[in-house]
C-alpha cells in the first residue's frame, strides 16, 4: 500500500525548513524589540471558541472549521486561526488581572486548519504567526501593530507592499450601518447569492465580504460605513490616519474591506503585496484589526483587543531568490580518515568541534578517501582536517581552508582546545 500525505499538506524538508526556521528567528526578533512575548495554545479547542468569536455566518464556521466528537462527546474544532484561542488563553488564565502590564502584548506561531481548496500558499494545514495586544482601546496600539507589521515584511525585502485600512466603527455605528445595508440590499435579494441571501438576515456586513461576481456587482454601489460613524469612531480613525502619517507610513482607504471575521470592530488592517510567485495577482500576507469585544464575548471583562495573522506559507513563497542563498547549510569542518586506525580517532575530533560551536560531519559508510573529499566539497564545507596513519603517530591532523587552498599541520591538542582560533586565522587570511 502506497501511503500519501492528506490533501492540502504538506512536507517541509531540510532545505525548505531552514527558510521557516529563518522567518521565525527573524520575527522572533522583532517581536522583542516591541515587547510581545510568545504564548502557545493547544491546536484544538472547544468548537464553541471559534464559532462565538468568530460569527455564525463567517466562512470559517459555516465551510471550513474541522470539527468533531471526540470520545468524550465533546465537541471539538482544530483551529482554523489563533486569535480566539489566544483570547480564551487570556480569559482563562487571569492575565487581565492588575499584577500584568497594559498592553498585554503576546505572539504565536503554528499551525492552522480549514477546510478548503488548496491552492498556492494556501492549504488545509497552514501555518501563521501572529500577535495580540489586549487592555488598550488607544489607536496608538493599533498604529505601532501596524507598523510592526511592515517592518516584518520590510525585513524580508518585500517588494510593492500596500497597506490598506479601514474602521468598523463602535457597536452605534454599526447598528445604524447594518440598517442601511438592508435596506440597501432588500431590495436586491433575490440576486443574491445563497450565502448573501443567509447573511443578509444574520450579518449584512459580511455581504461585502462576498466572493460571488453577482454579489460584488451589487455591493460596489453600497453606502460606504464612513457615513455612518459616531463622532468617537470618527475620531479613532482619524486619530489613527494622523498617527500613520506622523511615522511616514503610506496607506489607502479602503472602504469595501470588512475582513473575514465577526468579532472585528474599529480600525482593520491588510497588507498585500503583488508578486510574481502568485501570478502577478495582489495577495494579501497580513491582516488584522481591532476587537474590543472578544474579551468579554468569550468570558473576561470588557477589554480591549488588536492584533494581526500573517501566512507563512505565503511569506516564504515572497522570499528573495538572494535571501534563499543565504540559507545554505553549509558545513564548518568535514574531518576525512584514511586506514582503518582513523575512525575513533575522528569521532573523538568530531565530538570535540562540535562541543566548541561548530557544525561538524564525516564518514559513515567507510568510503574510500577520494569519496569523503567529494562529500566535503558537496556540503560546501569551509574547513577539512584529514587524519591518516602518520597523522595518527604524530597526533596531528592536516587542516586545510577550502576557500584559500591554504592547509596547515597542527597538533590534536591545539584542535581540541582551541579550534575557534584555527578557524579565525583561516577567515581572516581569506579576507587578506
Amino acid at each position: 500500500m502506497k501511503y500519501q500525505r492528506p490533501k492540502g499538506t504538506a512536507d517541509i524538508l531540510p532545505g525548505e525548513s531552514e527558510k521557516w526556521q529563518y522567518v521565525e528567528s527573524t520575527v522572533r526578533q522583532i517581536f522583542n524589540r516591541y515587547r510581545f512575548a510568545e504564548i502557545r495554545t493547544p491546536m484544538f479547542e472547544s468548537y464553541e471558541v471559534f464559532s462565538r468569536s468568530s460569527g455564525e455566518t463567517s466562512d470559517i464556521v459555516t465551510k471550513e472549521m474541522y470539527d468533531f466528537e471526540d470520545k468524550g462527546h465533546r465537541h471539538i474544532a482544530l483551529r482554523p486561526e489563533g486569535t480566539a484561542g489566544v483570547v480564551r488563553a487570556f480569559v482563562e488564565n487571569k492575565l487581565y488581572g492588575p499584577e500584568h502590564n497594559k498592553p498585554y502584548k503576546v505572539y504565536y506561531m503554528g499551525p492552522m486548519f480549514r477546510y478548503e481548496r488548496p491552492q498556492s500558499g494556501r492549504q488545509r494545514q497552514f501555518h501563521q504567526i501572529g500577535v495580540e495586544a489586549f487592555g488598550s482601546d488607544s489607536p496608538v496600539v493599533d498604529v505601532e501593530v501596524m507598523a510592526m507589521a511592515m517592518e516584518i515584511l520590510k525585513s524580508f525585502n518585500i517588494k510593492n507592499m500596500k497597506l490598506a485600512i479601514n474602521t468598523l466603527g463602535d457597536p452605534e455605528t454599526r447598528k445604524a450601518y447594518h440598517q442601511a445595508l438592508v435596506d440597501f440590499l432588500k431590495p436586491h435579494f433575490d440576486e443574491l447569492s445563497e450565502d448573501s441571501k443567509v447573511r443578509l438576515e444574520k450579518n449584512p456586513l459580511r455581504v461585502l465580504d462576498s466572493k460571488d461576481p453577482k454579489d460584488k456587482e451589487i455591493v460596489k454601489d453600497a453606502p460606504s460605513i464612513l457615513d455612518y460613524l459616531t463622532e468617537a469612531a470618527q475620531q479613532h480613525f482619524t486619530t489613527v490616519k494622523a498617527l500613520l502619517d506622523d511615522l511616514g507610513i503610506a496607506y489607502d482607504v479602503d472602504t469595501t474591506m470588512v475582513r473575514g471575521l465577526d468579532y472585528y470592530n474599529h480600525t482593520i488592517f491588510e497588507v498585500m503585496t503583488t508578486a510574481e510567485a502568485f501570478g502577478n495577482k495582489e495577495i494579501t500576507v497580513i491582516a488584522g484589526g481591532r476587537y474590543d469585544g472578544l474579551v468579554q464575548e468569550l468570558g473576561g471583562p470588557e477589554m480591549s483587543g488588536f492584533g494581526f495573522g500573517m501566512g507563512v506559507e505565503r511569506l516564504i513563497l515572497l522570499l528573495d531568490e538572494q535571501v534563499t542563498k543565504q540559507l545554505q547549510d553549509n558545513l564548518d569542518v568535514y574531518v576525512v580518515g584514511i586506514g582503518d586506525k582513523a575512525s575513533p580517532v575522528t569521532l573523538k575530533l568530531v565530538q570535540s568541534l562540535r562541543k566548541q560551536g561548530f557544525s561538524v560531519d564525516r564518514d559513515y559508510l567507510d568510503r574510500k578517501p577520494k569519496a569523503q573529499f567529494k562529500a566535503a566539497d558537496r556540503n560546501h564545507a569551509a574547513v577539512v582536517l584529514t587524519v591518516g596513519d602518520d597523522e595518527i603517530a604524530q597526533s596531528v591532523a592536516q587542516v586545510k581552508d577550502m576557500a584559500t587552498g591554504v592547509q596547515k599541520s597542527l597538533p590534536f591538542a591545539e584542535i581540541t582546545t582551541n579550534f575557534k582560533k584555527i578557524y579565525d586565522d583561516f577567515r581572516q587570511s581569506e579576507g587578506e
